[in-house]
């Protein structure tokens, strides 16, 4: 029974509270305030403990959220800490970052609002770190193997903390200076502070996970090398390559990927001495896409000083309410106001882009788009006479991702790759390459954080009961059963 049975009916639903936008746009800091430990318990207790708790069926991971609700409810803290890390590594980032889809599958979102699962997660991680319940997980004894793993986001660092506690010793590789990959050089600061990232990867370096930066796979050392040196090797590279645009002009100075650009700004906060070698300061900015990363990149560029921010994106304006498209417990798409899109700018819904102009330096300097909307066999159509052109001295394509960089990688023996460009695996994570494993945005494409820590506990579980014969270690997804649409 939940802490207070009629908690739901008591209690309304009160977001996490963001700074003003005057202080925030001044700084780099996280746009929320810091959790109150007495709204926890009191948006805790709105949970139903459903008898079958949907909220499950939004969340890869398989989170135990109605027990560490209930657990917040009674004020005890320190235990649903303990049942909140039973099946995530690291809620500090998932209670920042995700879009939370268990939110929009809660039993209460059928007639009111859900509660606020990602709020609650938060102030558990925090109010745990804060008391020092975190402390290393060290294992008794080595298993004496040794596994690699490539790229240190939230994929391989879920994998790498999974196999370290079973006793592997683990290495993980990054290209990058830095460890953290798209945490450290893709979310800016103001959405998760790198200090958030730092205290965490100090505990897995504790626990024995070794760290090598500014190793690309390829270069520094290969597949055969790490055979070699390895017993299993970990393919957690990320989605990386970016999606681009191929309309006359789109070759012009300043039109450029957003994660050639997020990274030098996060940069820039770590070394005060580094001059990003673009910035958006007094420009006009015109941001191609209307997801997450255009957010992204709408926060920073304000931050920076543009003097205008447009940012386009190609599909209609989402509904306000949950359509009929997307019944309840999926999740819908919907018009949603990120804190960037508080700070200024414009949202500008259903425009294409035909080409872009450039001045005679050979610099981007506008762009032409026409409108279209949805005709009815389903499909996007220009409007005709609806050409508009909007100047623009920096544009940032912010459109997705099409798959991992598989360049470094020799071709014999192939690493074979699906239809999507993504690491084919068998239902056990394993590649066309014996002991070589894939997983995270690798192996099933752009997808959420959520999923990619999903993804990092389910292929540690493979690496172990490859090594090892039998394995304890939880696997909450298989890839032969789990869906690749980005959720």
């Amino acid at each position: 029974m939940p802490a207070d049975p009629r908690g739901f009916l008591k209690f309304a639903r009160k977001d996490p509270e963001r700074r003003p936008i005057t202080l925030r746009l001044g700084d780099w800091k996280e746009v929320y305030t810091k959790p109150d430990p007495a709204e926890g318990i009191i948006q805790a207790q709105r949970c139903m403990d459903c008898g079958i708790p949907f909220c499950h069926q939004g969340c890869p991971l398989g989170n135990l959220i109605p027990e560490w609700n209930e657990l917040v409810g009674r004020d005890r803290w320190a235990s649903a800490s303990e049942r909140l890390h039973a099946t995530n590594n690291f809620p500090e980032f998932t209670g920042r970052l995700c879009p939370a889809p268990c939110e929009t599958a809660c039993v209460l979102a059928l007639n009111r609002d859900a509660v606020t699962i990602e709020y609650v997660e938060k102030s558990i991680s925090e109010t745990a770190f804060t008391h020092g319940w975190v402390q290393p997980v060290v294992p008794k004894e080595s298993t004496g193997r040794a596994v690699a793993i490539v790229g240190s986001g939230p994929s391989g660092l879920a994998a790498a903390q999974q196999l370290a506690r079973s006793g592997h010793r683990v290495t993980v590789f990054e290209r990058a200076d830095r460890i953290g990959g798209l945490l450290r050089y893709g979310i800016p600061e103001f959405k998760m502070e790198k200090a958030v990232l730092d205290r965490r990867l100090a505990q897995l370096s504790q626990e024995g996970v070794e760290f090598r930066t500014s190793v690309t796979i390829g270069d520094d050392i290969d597949l055969e090398s790490l055979a070699e040196d390895f017993d299993a090797t970990v393919l957690a590279l990320g989605s990386t390559r970016p999606r681009t645009i191929d309309v006359p002009g789109s070759d012009a100075a300043d039109i450029l990927p957003a994660m050639e650009f997020l990274p030098h700004a996060n940069r820039a906060l770590y070394e005060p001495e580094f001059a990003p070698p673009v910035t958006a300061a007094g420009r006009r900015v015109v941001i191609l896409g209307g997801g997450d990363t255009g957010a992204d990149c709408l926060g920073t560029v304000l931050r920076q000083g543009a003097t205008a921010v447009s940012q386009l994106e190609i599909m209609p304006r989402p509904p306000d309410t949950r359509p009929d498209t997307a019944p309840w417990p999926t999740y819908p798409p919907l018009f949603r106001i990120s804190s960037a899109h508080e700070e200024g700018g414009d949202r500008i819904f259903a425009r294409e882009t035909l080409r872009f102009e450039c001045d005679t330096t050979g610099k981007v300097s506008g762009l032409v788009v026409a409108t279209v909307t949805v005709g009815a066999t389903g499909k996007l159509e220009r409007v005709p006479g609806s050409e508009e052109f909007i100047a623009a001295d920096l544009v940032l394509l912010a459109m997705g991702f099409v798959g991992p960089d598989l360049s470094m990688f020799p071709t014999e023996p192939p690493l074979t790759t699906t239809a999507r460009g993504t690491l084919q695996v068998d239902s056990r994570f394993q590649t066309s390459i014996e002991g070589v494993f894939a997983a995270g945005d690798a192996r099933r494409g752009q997808s959420l954080i959520v999923w990619a820590i999903a993804e990092g506990r389910s292929v540690a579980h493979h690496v172990d009961e490859y090594l090892m014969g039998s394995t304890d270690l939880p696997c909450p997804i298989a890839p032969d059963t789990a869906p690749l649409a980005i959720m």
